[in-house]
Formats: structure tokens, sequence, C-alpha cells
């Protein structure tokens, strides 16, 4: 009865010009066509994104002929039955039924929900790999299985609770989580059940998955991959346009922890986004420097493939997004070179914590990469800053950075000496004690200055932002006060130990 339903409302569709992609001349598979009839109806915004987008527009075969940067589809070998029609709907949501535990029999068709980087890998497979070797693909398993920073999470997220010594925090439940850090971070997707829902179509039933909806970065897939393409490339249009905007980006990384979007929106750069973004070209590949674009977006710097008006290659299209980056300004606690592995759990510092550095600021070096390496991502990024900026602008700007860099670590240093003070008068109960580092009031206050105001200072000088960002914007000014509080608190309690 499902289907005759989805036959009867098949005329009027094609009246409506439902039956192909976009209007053109590219066929769709039968599978892709059922799914049109009905979900036309039913999710006309789904329907309508597809069909504006690339993968109804043309055919894998198609694209497959294409050469050099006009080629969009990196696999070398794709399955036969995929390769005539349009990527439609069957063609992302029954690939590979066998390896999702979502999988469930749908109108006659085993479909899937979610779609996984695994699925898009029939066709991009280098991206899929260079995205693998992204911190971000396992930005879930860094925050979850990181025993420090799930208590920082617990500290921020849990339910409070007042008590006779301090306030305590339970662990937040599974949907405040997943509202919360794991809405970037990416949640763990589990199949627990079916549900039969009333539908307009009928009772049909569907999968019942846990921690969905989800598109965050290192989001553990129900075929047990990590990431979430859609993250950066929308449904179900999946646009190079919005990958390459900051809008996209703004979505995690607006601060202010990494207040990456703010401080670009406030830089020159930002200025010129936001005032002649209408004139460019955002579809382009390569993106041509001073052709396509005047200024550079978060895309530009971190991934795309650029050029400059003669052709010449700037710099490759890559989706691991350190690639170009050799200073990690996130700090954890201090500011340090890129982590080798982007499984960040396995690092070590000497004290046996899993941090990328002591609390005095020494390298975990045995886990970050090397001076080269390091000397090598900054050449690379300097290549597009020497598209539109000289020798002499690019050197001062990136000296500026390591003098940021390094003062900033400082400042986080005379922080850590005070909160490691406090720890051993027992004026708070710290690591050596089996306490938390993070659940009392002078914990807070330190984890404040290098979780958003060392961090918000050295973004702006990454990002050219300068001025009141990395000032009185949650910057030196706020890092400067949070130290004399520091300070204070601990010189009272000093006190009135005296006074005892």
């Amino acid at each position: 009865m499902q289907k005759w339903h989805c036959f009867f409302v098949l005329i009027p569709m094609l009246v409506l010009g439902y039956g192909s992609a976009s209007g053109a001349d590219v066929s769709v598979s039968d599978a892709t066509q059922e799914c049109l009839d009905c979900h036309s109806i039913y999710h006309p915004g789904i329907v309508a994104d597809w069909q504006n987008s690339r993968h109804a527009a043309t055919t894998v075969q198609t694209a497959m002929a294409k050469t050099g940067a006009q080629r969009r589809v990196s696999s070398t070998e794709i399955p036969d039955p995929l390769k005539g029609t349009s990527v439609g709907c069957a063609e992302c949501h029954t690939l590979r039924g066998a390896s999702h535990a979502d999988t469930f029999e749908h109108n006659g068709y085993d479909i899937h929900v979610v779609v996984s980087p695994d699925d898009c890998a029939t066709c991009h497979a280098v991206e899929r790999e260079q995205y693998a070797r992204n911190i971000m693909a396992l930005a879930e398993k860094n925050l979850s299985e990181n025993h420090l920073y799930a208590d920082l999470q617990r500290t921020i997220l849990g339910t409070g609770e007042v008590r006779p010594d301090r306030v305590h925090f339970s662990p937040a439940n599974a949907m405040t989580r997943a509202d919360a850090c794991y809405y970037c971070h990416g949640t763990r997707l589990t199949v627990t059940g079916t549900q039969v829902r009333d539908t307009d179509a009928g009772e049909l039933e569907f999968p019942v998955i846990a921690n969905w909806p989800n598109q965050g970065v290192g989001r553990v897939n129900l075929d047990g991959s990590r990431g979430a393409c859609s993250a950066c490339h929308t449904r179900h249009r999946f646009s190079i346009e919005t990958a390459r905007k900051p809008y996209t980006c703004k979505e995690c990384h607006v601060g202010p922890d990494v207040p990456a979007f703010k401080v670009y929106s406030a830089s020159k750069h930002g200025n010129l986004f936001s005032s002649m973004n209408r004139h460019w070209d955002f579809e382009a590949v390569p993106w041509t420097i001073g052709t396509d674009i005047q200024a550079p977006t978060c895309a530009t710097c971190h991934i795309s493939l650029t050029a400059t008006p003669d052709g010449e290659t700037i710099n490759a299209r890559t989706h691991q997004m350190s690639d170009r980056l050799g200073w990690r300004i996130f700090g954890l606690v201090y500011a340090h070179p890129q982590p080798r592995s982007p499984d960040t759990t396995v690092i070590r510092n000497r004290a046996g914590l899993p941090l990328p550095t002591d609390l005095n600021g020494t390298f975990a070096a045995d886990f970050l990469i090397a001076d080269d390496e390091m000397a090598r991502r900054r050449s690379t990024m300097q290549r597009t800053c020497l598209a539109c900026h000289d020798t002499s602008w690019v050197e001062g700007y990136f000296q500026r950075l390591d003098n940021t860099i390094t003062v900033s670590n400082r400042s986080v240093r005379a922080a850590t000496q005070l909160m490691q003070a406090i720890w051993k008068n027992g004026y708070a109960a710290g690591p050596d004690s089996g306490g938390s580092l993070f659940d009392e009031y002078i914990e807070r206050r330190w984890s404040d200055i290098w979780l958003l105001y060392a961090n918000n200072i050295r973004f702006v000088a990454a990002m050219a932002g300068g001025g009141d960002y990395g000032v009185f914007e949650d910057g030196r000014y706020h890092l400067t006060r949070a130290l004399m509080d520091m300070q204070d608190w601990k010189e009272t309690r000093e006190l009135l130990k005296k006074k005892r």
C-alpha cells in the first residue's frame, strides 16, 4: 500500500518537475526516483537542496572523465552501478548497507539514516583519507577518552550541587553533552531499538538512534567510522561555496576558547570579505587569488586549492586541516607544536598526564612534530600570504606571532606557578592529592587564563585581528587581571592562615 501511495503522487510531481535533477538532462536511478516520489511531498526542503546540488546535475561517469583540477572525484575505482546516474538519495543511503547498524527495510529497500565518511569515500577516497589524519576526525575520542578534558567538561556542563565544603558537579547527561561540547566534537551514535511511527504514508518502522541528530566533526558513526562530511558540506546540497565561506567554520569556531570567527570578522581580511564577497566566485576550482577572491577566508588558508592568475598552484587542496599549521595555539595548558598523531589520547607528559606539555611548559616532544616539520608547514602557509603581501610583511607578521606565543606562554607559566603554590599549601585540592584541576573557584580562574585569554591573544596574532580583541575583548587586560586575582586570592589565604 505504501508503494501504491508513492505511485499515485508520481504524476503531479513530474508535472512540477520533480522527476529530474535540477531540470537538467541527467537521469536518476530507479531507486532514487522512488525516494523522490514520496520525499518531494514530505520533505520538499531536502529535495530542493539536492536538486540544486552538483550531485544531482551530473553523473559519476561524467565526473570521472574530468581532468586536472576540474575532477572532483578522487577515487580511481567506482562500482559500475553508480556510474550512469546522478548521485541521489539511494546512491548514498543504500550504500554499504551491511556495514551500518541503522540499516532497515523501507519500502522494499535496505537504507540507513546516517551517511558516513566511509560512504563518501566511494567517490572521494583521497579527501576521506586526508580527513582521517585530522585532529577533528577524532574530536569525540580526544575529548571523551582524556580524563583531564573529561573532568574539565564535567565541571562546565555538570549539574551543580551546593555542599558544605564546595559546589560539586555531577556528570552531565547525554542530551546535555550532545547539546554542548559534543555538538561540535561529535556524538557516539548507537542503535537502541526500533520505533513504529504513524506517518502520512502509513505506519512505518524506523531505527531509534541514540545521540542523533549530530553533525560534529568527530562523530562516531554507525559503521564505526569517525567524522561527518556534513559538518562543512551541509546536507543535501554539499555546496563548495558553503564550505568556503567563514560562516560554516563559525558554527564551532566562534569563541571565546576558539575565537577564530570573531577575530576574523574584526580583521582586515574579514572586513574585505564582508564588504566585497558578493563579487567573488566561491565555486571556482582552482581558487585564483586576485581573480576569484581578493582576501582569504578560513578555507583559503587551511583547505583550498589556490592558484595565481597565470595558473601556478600556490597550495594544493587538503582535508587535513593541520597541513599548514606548525603551532597548535589552543593552549593545553600552553601553546605547543602540533601533535604527530590525530589521536591525542596517546600523549603523555613527563608526569604521566595526558597533556602535550608539562605544567612548567616543557613540551612532550615525543608526541609533537619536530622543528623541521614546523618549518615546512609554516612555509606552506606563507605561500598563501605571499600571494597578497611582500616578504617583509609576511616575515614581520610571523615574527610577531612567535613573540605572542612565547609571551603568552610565559604568562600562563606565571599563573600555573601560582596555582601550583596554592595546591602545595593545601588551599585547593590539586592533582597530587587526587583532586580535580578544575572544580574550585581559583582553579577556574587559572583555566580562564590559558583556556580563554591566552587563546584569544594567540588567535588575534595568528589571524591578523589586532587591536581590541587582543587587549580588552577577552585578551591581555583580562589575563593580567586574572593573574592579580590569583595572587590576591593566595595572599588572602596566607594572611588568614597566619591569624589562626
